[in-house]
């Protein structure tokens, strides 16, 4: 990344697709040999030009190795505090992951304005809608800042459903990985120009999912 980051910068500041693949190969080669990953709905991802927002469930720190895997180049929205990682946060700036400061609104707003701006200029982004992982692999209620972006953009909302990362790598317990299997749900985009309604969508969907393989 930091011998490619000079170009990617000049030639694909906002997608930045180098960057992204690297990360999927880091992600595919820490989680591949300890972890079994089942995909279904490929068929249901945008083309990598088309930009979207993707939502998904939060169980484990493991979520976003996961959707690494997926090898789309989608903005994540983190913590601050995690860009102060050495090695993995200078790749989330690299990358170009948005920084945001929990209970903070004017943070909030900068980040969704943030978010706005890279889908116009061709990029894609993925929330957690939760706000926070979950501790006890229930689903919790969705905030509607990914949905709004969604619906002043106009572009889709792809939901996924990652079922198994809270038993692999608990919540709190990130020194800790289980065997076990992953499965990621990639559901059919949906559309629409009310934040209210895609939330509701994108949960239920979220939630069928959760609840079949439960």
């Amino acid at each position: 990344m930091l011998v490619g980051h000079p170009f990617v910068l000049l030639l694909d500041r906002y997608r930045r697709k180098f960057h992204h693949f690297i990360a999927k190969l880091w992600a595919t080669l820490t989680v591949s040999p300890f972890l079994k990953l089942e995909i279904e709905g490929l068929e249901n991802l945008p083309s990598s030009d088309t930009p979207a927002v993707y939502v998904s469930n939060h169980q484990s720190f493991l979520d976003i190795y996961t959707l690494l895997t997926l090898g789309k180049s989608f903005k994540f929205i983190s913590k601050t505090g995690i860009f102060l990682f050495p090695v993995i946060g200078w790749a989330m700036s690299m990358m170009g992951v948005i920084p945001l400061k929990r209970m903070d609104s004017r943070s909030q707003l900068e980040c969704l304005k943030r978010c706005m701006e890279l889908i116009k200029k061709g990029a894609s982004v993925c929330f957690f809608p939760e706000g926070t992982r979950s501790k006890d692999g229930k689903l919790g209620a969705f905030k509607k800042g990914a949905f709004s972006v969604a619906a002043k953009t106009g572009v889709p909302v792809v939901p996924i459903t990652l079922v198994g990362t809270g038993k692999i790598m608990p919540s709190g317990m990130e020194g800790m990985l289980n065997e076990g299997t992953i499965k990621v749900v990639i559901h059919k985009p949906i559309q629409g120009h009310d934040a209210g309604e895609l939330c509701n969508e994108a949960r239920n969907s979220i939630a069928d999912a959760l609840g079949l393989q439960s």
